[in-house]
C-alpha cells in the first residue's frame, strides 16, 4: 500500500487515519525558530464529514486511502439520498446526506460531479469548481452603485445563499465558485 510523507501533503490528498478515509483540506508547513518542523493540517473524515485539525512531525507518513474518484452526473434527490449516474456504464449510486454535505448547495441536475467511492459506496461528492445558477430571491436591483462594492444576500435555485453586488436581480444567472461560495459574475445561458 502506498503512503505519503508530510512533504507530499497537499490539499485534496486522500489518506487513511484511524481506519477511516480522510481528505486533507488545508496543509501548512511550519518551521519554528526552535524545535522540529511540523505540518499543521485540517482533515475531513470522508465517512462522517467531521473536520478536525491535527499536526504531524516532519517526516511522518500516512497510508494512502484506497478510494476511487469517478466523474458522475447528478440526477435527482429524493430527500434522503442524492442519485448520481456514471455516464459510461449508466450505473446509478445513491449518496447519503453526510457524503453530499455542503455540495448539495451547488448540485444542479445534469451537472457532472466527482464522486469518491470507497468499497463501492459513495463517501464524498465534489461539485464542479464553477456553477451557473439562477437567482430566485433577492432585494430589488440598484443601478450605478458599483464604486462602494456593497453587497446583498441572494438565494439561488438550489437554496444556496451568496453575497452579490447590488445590481443583481431576481432571474439573473450567476457564476459562482463552489469552493469558496463566492459570486464571480453574471452569466448568459
Amino acid at each position: 500500500m502506498a503512503s505519503y510523507s508530510t512533504n507530499e501533503f497537499k490539499r485534496g490528498l486522500k489518506v487513511m487515519l484511524d481506519g477511516d478515509p480522510c481528505t486533507i483540506i488545508e496543509n501548512e508547513f511550519v518551521k519554528p525558530g526552535k524545535g522540529q518542523a511540523f505540518n499543521r493540517t485540517r482533515l475531513r473524515n470522508l465517512k462522517t464529514g467531521r473536520v478536525w485539525e491535527k499536526t504531524f512531525k516532519s517526516g511522518e507518513s500516512l497510508e494512502a486511502a484506497d478510494v476511487l474518484d469517478v466523474d458522475m452526473q447528478y440526477l435527482y434527490s429524493d430527500g434522503e439520498f442524492w442519485y448520481f449516474m456514471d455516464p459510461n456504464s449508466f450505473e446509478q449510486v445513491g449518496a447519503s446526506e453526510s457524503s453530499v454535505s455542503d455540495a448539495k448547495n451547488w448540485l444542479k441536475e445534469q451537472d457532472v460531479c466527482v464522486v469518491t467511492l470507497w468499497n463501492g459506496e459513495p463517501i464524498s461528492v465534489t461539485p464542479p469548481n464553477h456553477v451557473t445558477l439562477q437567482v430566485t430571491e433577492t432585494d430589488p436591483g440598484v443601478r450605478g452603485d458599483t464604486a462602494t462594492g456593497a453587497t446583498k444576500p441572494a438565494t439561488l435555485e438550489t437554496g444556496a445563499v451568496v453575497q452579490v453586488p447590488l445590481f443583481v436581480d431576481v432571474g439573473d444567472l450567476l457564476k459562482v465558485d463552489t469552493r469558496s461560495g463566492e459570486y464571480i459574475s453574471r452569466a448568459k445561458e
